[in-house]
């Protein structure tokens, strides 16, 4: 935990060098800030002893803030609630968080910028082969509390039971199954290929049950900067820095959305 709450409290300040001013009231602090989710990989990875936020949240605020001819800064927040409320209570100006039509209530989406693939986590000795043998009676899978992949597993999954992980920590995880309390666990390709890497006895299955979209929040009806930031990830996506983002950090399972309709 103390990893986590130290990433909850690190900032990156990013320099913007664009010449155009952001519009009047559009920010009210007169900076670009934006939160993603401190544990999801996928967004963001806080190094630990240099503080430096990497991936596609630094890379995309970097960008957006340049354009807008602010100084910007990413800060690493706990859990899905965390991106929300920051981006609600006018505490962030953008937020990073995947789609889903429940959150979409709350606050307004960009377009989707990349697909975080979903699996399962098995012990080496599970005859569990593939996503498509997860649902059965007398299942029992593990999964994050309210994060994406949970919303669309409850969603979708019919006879398995539910062991919900609170705040998404992977060595609870990691003992959950090795207990014996679920057969599978069920998150992001990246936060479970992590933990396997470290740990001998594992397994992912070589299939995906969801390709979560990562998209950009903002405030209710800040359509203003809402299409801004949806023109700069048009611009990203067509100019390669979304696919070098994800490169450069080396994520799994993760792939350029690809365009929005228009």
């Amino acid at each position: 935990m103390s990893r986590l709450f130290f990433a909850a409290m690190v900032v990156l300040t990013l320099g913007a060098h664009s010449s155009s001013a952001a519009p009047a009231g559009l920010m009210p602090a007169g900076s670009l800030r934006a939160s993603f989710i401190a544990t999801n990989p996928v967004q963001g990875m806080v190094d630990g002893k240099t503080g430096e936020v990497r991936g596609p949240a630094s890379d995309l605020t970097r960008e957006l803030a340049a354009r807008l001819g602010v100084a910007g800064k990413v800060t690493p927040v706990n859990g899905v609630q965390g991106v929300l409320q920051a981006v609600k209570n006018g505490e962030a100006d953008i937020g990073f968080l995947a789609y889903d039509p429940g959150r979409a209530v709350e606050v307004d989406y960009s377009q989707t910028y990349s697909l975080a693939q979903n699996t399962f986590m098995v012990l080496e000795s599970s005859p569990l082969k593939s996503v498509k043998e997860i649902d059965r009676p007398g299942t029992s899978i593990g999964v994050t509390e309210g994060d994406t992949g949970d919303l669309y597993l409850k969603r979708t999954l019919k006879n398995v039971a539910f062991k919900r992980n609170k705040d998404g920590d992977m060595e609870l995880a990691l003992k959950m199954l090795r207990a014996g309390e679920i057969e599978a666990y069920g998150t992001n390709r990246q936060r479970l290929y992590e933990l396997a890497q470290n740990n001998p006895g594992l397994r992912l299955l070589p299939d995906n049950f969801y390709g979560v979209p990562q998209a950009i929040i903002v405030k209710k009806g800040n359509k203003p900067l809402l299409e801004i930031v949806d023109r700069m990830l048009d611009d990203a996506r067509s100019s390669g820095l979304i696919a070098a983002s994800i490169s450069r950090v080396g994520l799994v399972g993760v792939d350029v959305a690809p365009p929005r309709a228009k």
